[in-house]
């Protein structure tokens, strides 16, 4: 079986054992019926690190029915195959070839023989991570909203779970609205969200050679400055749009407009949470949000998107024909057509996708277009922003929503894995001829 194949099985495994689960009645609220649409969507959107949702986290599910969320959003986050070849080193003390082929695929890791380190080292950088953001996090939550240490300590293993994870589920009825202007919960959730929207390679590289931009791979030169100009673009177009008046900033101090700002713009590479109503913010705002959501986040991570260095490789290869270059080059380093040809594919991939979706989502329901497109998009760039639509879809959009879901987080490793080892050399060549473009 190939490791694409593998992969999928195994979050879809993942899917069965976490519907059982949360169908379970110690999962949901007293007197809480059964649903089994609820129980398999939860499960999608946690495994698939989305947030998307339709029902109340807060008060749907029981503190058992949260554990088993954020159970499977760290399940989703580090990677069902990851996970598994964790068990399969605890067990046997050894890889097997096709178990590490498939860890291999998964993790991006550059080599076969340091699959065991990386995937240590990934998920001692996942917990540490959490656990620093967790202690802030409950140190605030008790500090000014929670009246006890165990329900703070709950809230803030939860929310730095679900932050670095890229999760977006939340505790409150409200996701963070209550929370807009409080830069010591949304900061420490934005720094979670962009540290594991990096991608595990990116971080192990700064961490290694952060003294040393120029040493970088051209991997991480894109992903990190990729990262920092979108954030920045996000936050202030965000800030302008959003600070007019009508607007969802409107009315608060220019210290609480920044803090909502900055949600604004981080939120959505990929993570889901919210601070603001995205059923009332302008359509600019969700416009720039859609756009956002589909670029996503950092490869090997837990961002969604057609990623950020795909969307690179293209702008690059875009402006070597305007220039009528031959070789596209960022910055002294030449990017392989094989590459490109990879990137186009996942970006095509993901319009046609998305357009589909679109299309028969529009086809069960009478709702705006607009907002349709960006329930869609958060979808499959496991993003978990929503318009507040999601509730209410029916059962067949609400299956459209899962499968994208799905196909977003699975798929960009499965089809990554794909084309990488799909290379194949022809011995001849067929004679060239060029038809008219545009």
């Amino acid at each position: 079986m190939s490791p694409a194949r593998l992969i999928t099985g195994a979050f879809a495994l993942a899917v069965i054992v976490g519907t059982l689960l949360l169908l379970l009645p110690i999962s949901r609220a007293p007197g809480t019926p059964p649903d089994v649409m609820v129980a398999a969507f939860t499960t999608v959107s946690a495994v698939c690190v989305t947030g998307l949702t339709t029902v109340d986290t807060a008060t749907y599910w029981t503190g058992f029915g949260q554990v088993v969320i954020l159970a499977l959003i760290q399940v989703g986050g580090l990677g069902v195959m990851a996970l598994a070849t964790l068990l399969t080193l605890a067990v046997r003390g050894r890889l097997g070839l096709r178990t590490t082929l498939v860890a291999q695929a998964d993790t991006h890791s550059t080599s076969l023989g340091d699959v065991r380190v990386v995937l240590g080292r990934m998920v001692i950088l996942m917990l540490s991570i959490e656990t620093v953001v967790a202690i802030g996090l409950t140190l605030r939550f008790r500090a000014a909203y929670d009246d006890d240490w165990g329900s703070a300590l709950w809230h803030g293993i939860f929310h730095a779970g679900s932050a670095f994870n890229n999760a977006g589920f939340a505790l409150f009825s409200t996701n963070l609205m209550g929370m807009v202007t409080d830069i010591w919960i949304i900061g420490p959730i934005c720094l979670a969200i962009v540290l594991g929207g990096l991608g595990f390679p990116v971080l192990r590289e700064l961490w290694h050679r952060w003294r040393s931009p120029r040493r970088w791979s051209l991997h991480t030169t894109l992903t990190v400055w990729g990262t920092v100009a979108l954030l920045v673009l996000g936050i202030a177009l965000f800030w302008i749009v959003e600070g007019l008046p009508g607007g969802t900033l409107d009315g608060l101090s220019p210290g609480g407009q920044a803090v909502g700002a900055l949600g604004g713009g981080v939120f959505p590479r990929t993570a889901g949470f919210n601070s603001v109503d995205y059923g009332q913010v302008r359509d600019e705002t969700e416009a720039i949000t859609t756009g956002l959501m589909f670029i996503g986040g950092g490869s090997a991570g837990t961002a969604g998107g057609i990623k950020i260095t795909t969307f690179l490789i293209l702008f690059a290869v875009i402006a070597a024909e305007i220039r009528g270059q031959s070789d596209v080059t960022i910055g002294r380093r030449r990017v392989g057509t094989d590459v490109q040809r990879q990137a186009l594919t996942v970006a095509l991939l993901a319009v046609g996708l998305v357009a589909v979706a679109t299309v028969i989502t529009l086809a069960v329901t009478s709702l705006p277009v607009f907002d349709v497109i960006f329930e869609v998009v958060s979808a499959f760039a496991t993003v978990g922003l929503s318009t507040g639509i999601t509730p209410d879809l029916p059962v067949a959009a609400q299956l459209v929503l899962m499968a994208l879901m799905f196909i977003g987080r699975v798929g960009s490793i499965t089809v990554a894995s794909a084309l990488a080892l799909n290379t194949r050399t022809r011995r001849y060549r067929y004679p060239e001829e060029r038809p008219i473009v545009g």
